[in-house]
């Protein structure tokens, strides 16, 4: 990605970089450290292989993450988030902090509401 490309708005910037839920949950998955592309696949649940694979090429070309080829058959990658890819563990965190408390709400106006 280069710098011309992106919209001046830093927002914007963040949301084409997490442009869908997918590459979210990738990076949260990341946060734990190297995995391959089955362990990503399988820790992801619905994903397809097409849209894993364009998600993770994407991520690549961004440097969110790095892809690690090993000369072996049958053929091993690894991905690894980037020095870039790990500083958005703060926005995936305020995001599950956010997410809870919204959860502790709907909880609690549902209470509201039997009463």
């Amino acid at each position: 990605m280069r710098l011309k490309e992106l919209p001046d708005c830093p927002i914007e910037t963040t949301l084409r970089l997490l442009s869908n839920k997918w590459k979210i949950l990738i990076i949260r998955d990341l946060l734990n450290g190297t995995k391959r592309f089955g362990e990503l696949k399988k820790s992801l649940g619905t994903i397809t292989q097409k849209v894993l694979t364009a998600n993770l090429r994407d991520m690549a070309e961004s440097g969110l993450i790095l892809r690690k080829v090993y000369p072996q058959m049958p053929p091993k990658v690894e991905y690894t988030l980037t020095d870039i890819g790990y500083s958005l563990a703060e926005i995936l965190d305020s995001m599950a902090s956010w997410g809870g408390g919204f959860k502790d709400y709907l909880k609690i106006l549902e209470k509201s509401k039997k009463s």
